[in-house]
């Protein structure tokens, strides 16, 4: 048995991002880690609560058995049924924990216990190029830098405005007014003309648009070759995916904010998805996202993991990725960490294997991350240790 015994969390705020990480620590001394992906947007204090909030059901059970754990929280938690993204948060980041621990017990990488490593090296796209600028020409012309760091897929924001003191601002009460509009559009346009009819290009609208603009957006990605479009309704759009559905040559990706396999089969079934988009830290965790992708696989969607936090959860994407056999290129922030207040939570992060836009599969026991406690340690918020009685 590998009873925890200790729960840390960990509440990290720096380089505009604020991850959330938990540790489990068993009676025997592994050591477990896992991170809820709400590192951008509200919600991270929230989950760091509902992570101390979890701790009762954590503390005392038998990490060798993660997915107990898993239904333990989940069916007597009441509010992760139907839940939302804080609950299944908090709840992916102990799944990851267990399971990193499950993985290291057994001197093995986490993708070993599916019975599969598809890659050993996973194909990558970039994003967060392209949030320092805000007109068409310098927002296009940015993306001369991945390039040059050898990424051939680039990912970006059309519809979004820089702003002072964040990265970007998304559409506003659904519509953009005519010169936003327009600049939207030309940047699509221009950026296709910069990086050549090579380089892949993913658009994300973040669910922004009302239709009659979002159909002669829509348009223009077909226009210039788009590999998807991504989240171009409201997620709790359902039935809007189903009305357009087929209406563009072009593949529709969603998913970041669906929850659980019961959510991304309510996703799948409106037939206007082609491409999904689970993340680890918010999905349900790691067997969630393994069973998620492959429920899409029998749908005949792919699987893009979405992946926009520390280090840590990159390590933990990968080793899902590698045990799905329809995944798609994992997306990474290659620039996250030059800002000066940023927190490299690992000493081994898989950003720093990326060459020419590969990412090199760790071989290391568990998630294959190797925790830096000096870095982490300054914001731990909650610290349980179980009664010895």
């Amino acid at each position: 048995m590998q009873i925890i015994e200790n729960m840390r969390v960990f509440n990290i705020r720096g380089g505009g991002l604020h991850p959330v990480i938990v540790e489990l620590r068993t009676k025997d001394g592994i050591v477990g880690y896992g991170e809820a992906a709400v590192a951008y947007g509200l919600g991270a204090d929230a989950a760091a609560g509902m992570l101390s909030d979890l701790s009762p059901r954590v503390i005392g059970a038998d990490a060798a058995f993660p997915r107990h754990v898993w239904q333990e929280i989940y069916d007597n938690s009441f509010w992760t049924k139907g839940g939302g993204a804080i609950e299944f948060a908090a709840l992916s980041a102990i799944d990851q924990a267990l399971w990193d621990i499950k993985a290291k017990s057994l001197g093995v990488p986490v993708y070993e216990l599916f019975g599969a490593k598809f890659e050993s090296a996973i194909e990558t796209y970039a994003n967060g190029w392209s949030t320092l600028h805000d007109d068409v020409t310098a927002w296009a012309n940015s993306a001369e830098r991945p390039l040059k760091d050898g990424f051939r897929i680039l990912k970006c924001y059309p519809l979004a405005t820089r702003q002072k003191g964040a990265t970007l601002r998304h559409v506003q009460r659904r519509q953009l007014d005519d010169d936003a509009f327009r600049r939207a559009i030309d940047r699509v346009k221009t950026l296709r003309k910069v990086v050549g009819s090579d380089i892949g290009l993913m658009f994300d609208l973040s669910g922004g648009l009302n239709n009659d603009q979002l159909i002669r957006f829509m348009d223009v990605c077909a226009e210039v070759d788009a590999i998807w479009v991504e989240e171009p309704l409201d997620p709790f759009n359902f039935q809007g995916l189903k009305n357009l559905a087929g209406r563009w040559p072009v593949p529709i990706a969603a998913g970041e904010r669906i929850y659980t396999r019961n959510g991304f089969r309510n996703l799948l079934d409106t037939g206007g998805v082609d491409i999904v988009m689970p993340d680890v830290g918010n999905c349900g965790g790691v067997f969630e996202l393994v069973q998620i992708a492959a429920m899409a696989e029998a749908y005949n969607a792919r699987l893009s993991i979405h992946n926009c936090a520390s280090s840590l959860l990159t390590a933990a994407s990968v080793q899902v990725a590698t045990a799905s056999a329809m995944a798609m290129p994992l997306e990474t922030y290659p620039y996250y960490s030059e800002k000066n207040d940023y927190v490299q939570v690992l000493h081994n992060p898989p950003e720093k294997t990326i060459v020419n836009g590969k990412l090199r599969v760790s071989d290391l026991p568990g998630l294959g991350a190797e925790v830096d406690l000096n870095a982490i340690g300054p914001f731990c918020s909650f610290d349980y240790i179980r009664d010895a009685a």
